[in-house]
């Protein structure tokens, strides 16, 4: 079991639940649009938030971004020791930084100390692309074995300076090299890991390789929490990893939501009612199972299956319940009275 570091009102590691996050993909300067993006992650299930901190007035966005949101923030920092520094002065829950690349030791002791007044942890980000020139010649190119090797660097700096609240991530651009430096470590540290395929793709390629590298280190039992990165819409990282975590076994109380592959017979949108629901309900904490279907082959007896389901007829949809048919819906308040029921169910 790795050690347990506090973010904000969470816990990643120490065996609590594995956290969902994402990052943000609005400027962070445009306070208003970042709100928006973290809300609506949010209501996806989004647990845990970062945000880009390339300047001083990102940083100071934070201060107001953190007033519009329940959920804790991470800054990214790179380069400058000062915007680390300013993010956590800002509000920030947690930093990303390697601290082999802000600077001197006296710089990093700025930022340590800063991070230690807070209580602020720190996770430090090892990506395949990013290895320092010494270290690849040392190892043959950006092996696994490199990556390791970046961290423990990063690591060795943070602890000579008495700093303990570390998350650790190592992060390839293929599904096995992930793997095995992410075994590597979990052999040799007991800090929490972040995981993740970096710069995995568009939405379907990148779900893919996500999936199947996460799903095998979860498996293993490494990994406290997870970030699926995609050429994409936000939300559409919180719902692969929700799926990652499901598949995983590892978070059961996640609400289900599953729906047929539509064809030529559907009578209704199982698409964008499917996406639409998604969104509302993501962040509902229950064990619950959502059936969409399209039409009325198969679709009375998926949703009988489920908790809640609709089967689509042609004006609408019959709405099932705990297995019975409890009513019909039309077209247009099959999402409002989906979402209510869902709710009702949960107690909410």
């Amino acid at each position: 079991m790795t050690r347990a570091v506090s973010v904000g009102k969470i816990i990643i590691g120490g065996g609590n639940p594995i956290v969902i996050q994402s990052m943000t993909k609005t400027d962070t300067k445009d306070i208003p649009a970042t709100i928006s993006q973290i809300n609506e992650l949010e209501k996806a299930g989004c647990e845990l938030v970062r945000v880009a901190v390339p300047d001083i007035e990102s940083a100071k966005a934070i201060k107001d971004i953190k007033r519009n949101i329940s959920i804790p923030l991470v800054a990214d920092i790179h380069f400058d020791y000062k915007l680390a520094i300013a993010a956590i002065e800002y509000g920030a829950d947690k930093i990303r930084i390697n601290p082999g690349n802000i600077g001197s030791a006296e710089k990093v002791k700025e930022v340590v100390k800063a991070a230690k007044e807070r209580n602020i942890p720190i996770r430090v980000g090892v990506n395949s692309g990013s290895i320092r020139r010494d270290i690849l010649e040392r190892f043959g190119g950006s092996v696994a074995q490199a990556m390791v090797e970046s961290a423990r660097e990063e690591i060795r700096i943070l602890e000579d300076m008495g700093f303990f609240d570390i998350v650790v991530s190592l992060k390839a651009t293929d599904v096995k090299r992930t793997i095995e430096a992410n075994r590597i470590f979990a052999q040799e540290f007991d800090y929490p890991v972040h995981l993740g395929i970096t710069a995995s793709g568009l939405p379907i390629v990148g779900a893919i390789h996500s999936a199947i590298g996460i799903y095998a280190l979860l498996n293993e039992g490494i990994g406290d929490t997870i970030r699926v990165s995609l050429t994409g819409e936000p939300v559409l990282e919180i719902i692969t990893a929700k799926e990652i975590l499901r598949a995983a076994g590892k978070r059961d109380e996640l609400i289900r939501i599953i729906s047929c592959p539509t064809c030529g017979r559907r009578a209704i949108d199982v698409i964008r009612i499917t996406e639409e629901i998604t969104k509302r309900v993501g962040n509902i904490k229950g064990k619950l199972t959502v059936a969409i279907m399209g039409c009325e082959v198969n679709g009375p007896g998926e949703a009988k299956e489920a908790d809640i389901g609709i089967a689509g007829t042609r004006n609408g949809a019959v709405l099932f319940s705990k297995g019975k048919a409890i009513g019909f819906v039309k077209d247009k308040e099959i999402l409002e009275i989906l979402e209510r029921e869902i709710r009702n169910l949960m107690g909410l």
